[in-house]
């Protein structure tokens, strides 16, 4: 049987699927403009900007559920885990939006070493890759498909470290390359780190209860 908070639980869920398919696209357009060297940065902004807004739509709504219907345990852990995927959606926009600045202030890959594009351009295929699983295990609410995000972070951080370590045995001592592709690889490794952060958030929401559909039947 249906309870009240059942519907506003939908329609908070709705703003955070809809988070989800912002974030992935403002992340995708930024990897693929720092990658191939074009400045997408006022897009970006743009996007970014609106996930900022439709996270505090998330968490108005959020706040305005526990104040009308003062949610018991179990539905106050899954207002917790949406708000903490929308901090972590929020989170993505904001990397992006400094892969964005980087790539309008250095001009992208165009000018690396082709090892350092290489090893760009595939951290960002894994990281990008992660933003798509965080956001689909959301969907399909698919613990499993969760449960990957932490042992795809780890791969992620190795290819961090051995990127840096790399970068100190061979690349010059100072260029506009080397400094972009540093801050790039770190921000890609956050963003990694917050797409493990919706993994756990969902696993922690599907554990603790049914889906708003599940409650319909």
């Amino acid at each position: 049987m249906s309870r009240l908070i059942d519907t506003g639980l939908e329609q908070l869920a709705s703003v955070v699927f809809r988070m989800g398919e912002m974030a992935y696209k403002t992340v995708s357009l930024s990897l693929d403009s720092y990658i191939e060297g074009t400045n997408a940065l006022p897009q970006i902004q743009e996007m970014s900007e609106t996930l900022i807004v439709m996270a505090d739509e998330a968490e108005d709504k959020a706040f305005e559920l526990i104040a009308r219907f003062q949610p018991v345990a179990s539905d106050l852990r899954i207002l917790k885990s949406y708000m903490k995927i929308t901090y972590d959606f929020e989170r993505y926009g904001r990397y992006a939006f400094d892969v964005s600045q980087v790539q309008r202030a250095s001009g992208g890959l165009e000018q690396c070493e082709s090892w350092i594009n290489e090893s760009i351009r595939e951290m960002s295929e894994k990281v990008l890759s992660m933003v798509h699983t965080s956001i689909a295990s959301l969907k399909s609410h698919d613990v499993e498909l969760a449960k990957t995000l932490s042992e795809t972070e780890n791969q992620v951080d190795g290819m961090y470290f051995r990127y840096l370590d790399r970068l100190v045995e061979k690349a010059p001592a100072t260029n506009k390359c080397t400094i972009s592709s540093v801050l790039v690889a770190r921000y890609l490794e956050r963003i990694a780190d917050h797409a493990t952060y919706v993994g756990e958030s969902i696993i922690c929401l599907l554990y603790t209860s049914p889906s708003p559909r599940d409650r319909q039947k």
